[in-house]
């Protein structure tokens, strides 16, 4: 296992979704910043994305934000961060972001964030990314995407294998401890796959 300095976080934008996904933003916020993990997110400023922020810099703790232009442009960037990293499309800025991470936690949220812990999850298949993935399950809400990718594994869509690529977390301090304690992915996996 490797000390995790950085932490990806992936979340909503959103603004009108239930207090309690705001709550696990912030408290996990605060863990990383109590822990001396530099946070790497999305830049935003709303929803939990800046409630995230928001709380790591509070707590004393370091954000480094990677933000395609046309957000900027659009005034989606939080102005406060530690440093932003301004991208030319959402392609580069997921390679960034993956690329600044000793791991990744997935907080609740919509597409865009059901959608960089798809590829984050198939970069590990790949041996593309071997650092621990958390999916933060705040109260049941990844359920059904849990099943969603048990059902895989039973299809045989995946191998019993990949099921050890990600943990799931039911509260942000077990989602800090997961990744401090999850051993580094064997790449060898993607060979015995691919058999």
């Amino acid at each position: 296992m490797k000390k995790i300095k950085s932490v990806c976080v992936y979340c909503a934008s959103s603004s009108k979704i239930n207090p309690r996904y705001f709550e696990a933003a912030r408290e996990t916020g605060r863990l990383l910043a109590q822990n001396g993990m530099r946070c790497v997110c999305g830049a935003g400023n709303q929803g939990l994305m800046g409630t995230l922020a928001d709380s790591v810099l509070e707590n004393g703790g370091e954000v480094l934000g990677v933000i395609p232009r046309f957000m900027i442009d659009e005034g989606w960037c939080h102005k406060g961060l530690t440093e932003t990293i301004v991208t030319a499309d959402m392609h580069e800025r997921k390679e960034r972001m993956a690329q600044e991470a000793d791991a990744v936690i997935a907080l609740p949220g919509g597409c865009g964030t059901m959608e960089e812990l798809f590829e984050i999850i198939t970069w590990k298949q790949l041996g593309l990314f071997l650092n621990p993935i958390v999916i933060l399950n705040i109260d049941g809400y990844y359920n059904p995407l849990i099943e969603m990718l048990h059902n895989a594994i039973g299809e045989n869509f995946m191998r019993q294998e990949h099921a050890r690529m990600w943990q799931v977390a039911q509260t942000p301090q077990e989602a800090v401890d997961a990744i401090q304690n999850m051993p580094v992915w064997d790449k060898n996996i993607r060979k015995i796959a691919a058999i």
